[in-house]
């Protein structure tokens, strides 16, 4: 279904480009984002505390047409390093570790864009529209050091000993890791832990900055959130029966940050008319 929407609206982007060739542009962008792995069950697991992530998306194209002074299409895609770190919480309230989830993207949006219709230099503009993202990488690693742990409400100690076999029962609802833990990997792309793809929605607002006739800098504030749980449903219906030491709550991929890119215009951009 996914593939059959994106095959239509590129479509319609491809109809309007042959309709209005001298109003098609095309460039380079980058962006550095605030990432976040939205979980509702490491959110409310006392063992771990969210951190500030973050990372950088280094390079991404971008092909569209105005279809006159208000209004375009464009089709970009974006390589997107995205993820987040947990920090694991003793009950004395102290680091104790991390957890971290580390994912890649090809991110694959089909923006709507309204524009100012003035002739200005800069003119700003507001974007939204579908996402596809294709995971190229992915895993979850957890280091947990020695210390004593809450049990969290809704498990019991025999499902924490069944990740920590060396785990001894304080018989006050914590546990002990008496050693610690070597580093372990949770979820692997290689081993089909996560999907492979993910359906999202994409919104910016910004400003366009003509620089010369047929070149135009962009400035913008992005976002993007996952309506798709990132796991794959093997690792959901696990969680779901229990049998791992974890809450399970949907998760989802949430970015925000600030984006720039470089754009050729094969017309004569308005302030240069």
């Amino acid at each position: 279904m996914k593939s059959k929407i994106y095959g239509i609206l590129t479509s319609i982007l491809m109809f309007f480009v042959a309709q209005v060739e001298a109003q098609i542009h095309f460039g380079a962008t980058t962006a550095y984002n605030a990432t976040f792995v939205l979980d509702k069950g490491l959110s409310e697991d006392p063992r771990y505390s969210s951190t500030y992530t973050y990372n950088w998306a280094p390079f991404g194209f971008t092909f569209g047409a105005d279809l006159g002074n208000k209004f375009g299409l464009q089709l970009e895609a974006i390589k997107s390093t995205q993820g987040q770190i947990y920090n694991v919480i003793n009950t004395a309230k102290q680091i104790a570790g991390t957890r971290r989830i580390d994912v890649e993207y090809i991110n694959i949006p089909l923006m709507m864009k309204f524009m100012g219709g003035g002739s200005g230099k800069a003119r700003g503009n507001f974007n939204f529209g579908p996402q596809l993202g294709i995971l190229s990488k992915g895993i979850e690693t957890l280091q947990t050091n020695s210390g004593n742990y809450e049990i969290p409400e809704g498990l019991d100690f025999a499902t924490i000993q069944d990740d920590y076999p060396s785990a001894i029962d304080n018989g006050d609802g914590t546990y002990n890791l008496p050693n610690d833990v070597p580093t372990t990997a949770l979820l692997q792309k290689e081993l089909d832990d996560f999907k492979n793809t993910e359906f999202q929605l994409a919104v910016a607002f910004g400003l366009d900055i003509d620089l010369s006739k047929h070149l135009y800098l962009t400035t913008q504030v992005r976002a993007n959130y996952s309506f798709t749980d990132m796991r794959n449903e093997d690792i959901i219906n696990l969680l779901k029966s229990g049998n791992v030491s974890e809450i399970f709550g949907g998760r989802a991929n949430f970015l925000v940050g600030v984006q720039v890119g470089l754009h050729y215009y094969l017309g004569t951009l308005k302030s240069f008319r």
